[in-house]
């Protein structure tokens, strides 16, 4: 399996650090993924719907643990590059505006 794309938004928030949309093989999109600092650093949330009871249930997720380091391991590069496009200022700071809306701060890299 291939990450043949990936779109990064960043966010200026606490925990939330930024939404992420992956391409699989030039034929399937994921989006919708968060990328959150947790208390042992970042990792990323799948996409989620909420069930009537409160809880959330993921839409789409890897089904196995090596799937989803590699996976994590490919979106947080991705983020890390794009804080990097902040700091050297080629694109604008993170607002908190909704993914999407800041087209300046998408990064779209092939693998």
């Amino acid at each position: 399996m291939e990450l043949t794309e990936i779109r990064i938004t960043l966010r200026d928030d606490n925990k939330l650090k930024g939404f992420a949309s992956i391409t699989l093989e030039n034929a399937f999109v994921i989006r919708g993924l968060k990328i959150i600092e947790g208390a042992s650093g970042l990792f990323i949330a799948m996409p989620s719907r909420k069930r009537r009871d409160g809880t959330f249930q993921d839409i789409a997720h890897p089904i196995n643990m090596e799937t989803r380091e590699w996976m994590e391991s490919q979106v947080i590069t991705a983020y890390r590059r794009e804080l990097q496009r902040v700091e050297n200022g080629e694109i604008p700071a993170p607002s908190n505006s909704l993914p999407g809306d800041n087209e300046g701060s998408v990064m779209e890299e092939s693998y």
